[in-house]
């Protein structure tokens, strides 16, 4: 069987820090993501599974089916072409697909998961 590395960056979505004078924003109020405030931003990667528990549990939740189907080779057909989320798909290469969390507000974040086929014996 094929072996993969999957990796997961936060594509979009809204962090925040604590204002000048200590105090701290209305996370729905702003759209921010309570899981990202004052820790993680756009363009962070994590490494699965090692990084697993630094995600949010709900973020969690929601990559955990395509986690699944990518890491046993199998590809999700939908491209979503011209827009943000438009994916690759290379079963021998390098596939994408995009996740929104399930926060239903502003404060939602979507997450870019890449898989990437590491060379088979003899490669």
């Amino acid at each position: 069987m094929r072996k993969y590395t999957i990796e997961f960056e936060i594509f979009q979505g809204k962090g925040g820090r604590p204002h000048a004078d200590g105090t701290h924003p209305d996370l729905v109020e702003e759209g921010i993501c309570a899981w990202m405030y004052n820790e993680y931003e756009v363009g962070q990667t994590f490494r699965y599974p090692e990084d697993l528990g630094l995600l949010c549990p709900w973020l969690i939740d929601s990559l955990t089916g395509f986690v699944r189907a990518l890491e046993n080779g199998a590809t999700l057909p939908w491209r979503n072409r011209g827009t943000p989320y438009e994916k690759e798909i290379d079963p021998d290469g390098v596939t994408t697909e995009y996740i929104r969390c399930p926060d239903p507000t502003a404060s939602g974040i979507v997450v870019k998961i890449t898989r990437t086929a590491l060379p088979e014996p003899g490669e």
